[in-house]
């Protein structure tokens, strides 16, 4: 178990320095992408501000509120992006196209490999962004610091992006039976896009999916209404913890009953 964790994190090691080679050898691909990204999370900042200039408050939130809460959304979302971004593959071709055959004939987790085959260098664009954005918004914030918030907030950050990876794993498993399922996993995420936001502000039908259903309220809202207001700290960061292991159970749960029935497939 533990030459495989070594091997794991050595073909990890691998990945990234192949993949930063990649980066430089193709700039101007790698500069689009993190500029496109920079431009639509600008035109969604307008968008916003634009609301505030009309309105005070949004059901009670400010704008630096609202704020925080978007920057922090973003930073879950790219700590998986950067890391575990290859599983989108399982969903659109590797199944479909039987290339998922070498994970199988290699000394290492398949689940594992295809995860950190790729590691995704334009993710530290939309971590920038999250972190511009929180640091934007907290002068204008009432907060009360401790050490044991920050070291809290930041442990919540680590274990919503596993409620990112927990939904990939799933829905990109789904392939096995499917062949094809990159358009479920992507249905999925559009999903996130509503807790950019506070929560509060949807009917409760919204409200549940997001809190129940697919529990995207804990990448964001939940931690960061803690950071903001001090309370509740069982529910809002507990329960994010709780819900990520509940989501990646479930996630590898799938994933290694999808392995169990694979059958090569060929184009």
């Amino acid at each position: 178990m533990f030459k495989e964790l070594l091997r794991a994190v050595k073909m990890h090691r691998i990945f990234i320095i192949q993949e930063l080679k990649r980066m430089m050898e193709y700039k101007g691909d790698f500069l689009t992408g993190v500029i496109g990204f920079l431009i639509s999370q600008v035109f969604n900042i307008l968008f916003l501000s634009i609301i505030f200039s009309q309105i005070p408050t949004l059901i009670g939130w400010t704008f630096e509120e609202v704020l925080f809460i978007y920057g922090f959304s973003l930073i879950p979302k790219a700590i998986d992006h950067m890391f575990f971004d290859n599983l989108w593959a399982m969903g659109h071709f590797l199944v479909r196209k039987g290339e998922f055959d070498k994970y199988l004939t290699r000394p290492i987790n398949p689940m594992f490999h295809v995860m950190a085959e790729k590691f995704q260098v334009d993710a530290f664009g939309e971590l920038l962004v999250g972190i511009l954005l929180i640091a934007s918004a907290l002068p204008n914030l009432t907060v009360e610091w401790s050490f044991i918030k920050v070291l809290l907030v930041i442990v919540a950050m680590l274990f919503a992006s596993f409620i990112y990876t927990g939904i990939k794993i799933g829905t990109s498993a789904i392939a096995f039976w499917t062949k094809r399922s990159g358009n479920i996993t992507y249905m999925f995420y559009m999903v996130n896009d509503f807790v950019k936001y506070p929560v509060d502000i949807y009917n409760n039908v919204v409200r549940s999916v997001l809190t129940y259903i697919i529990p995207f309220a804990f990448t964001s809202y939940f931690p960061a209404l803690y950071f903001l207001t001090g309370e509740n700290p069982l529910f809002n960061i507990g329960m994010t913890a709780l819900v990520s292991v509940i989501v990646m159970t479930i996630g590898i749960l799938i994933w290694n009953r999808g392995v169990k029935v694979y059958e090569s497939a060929g184009s």
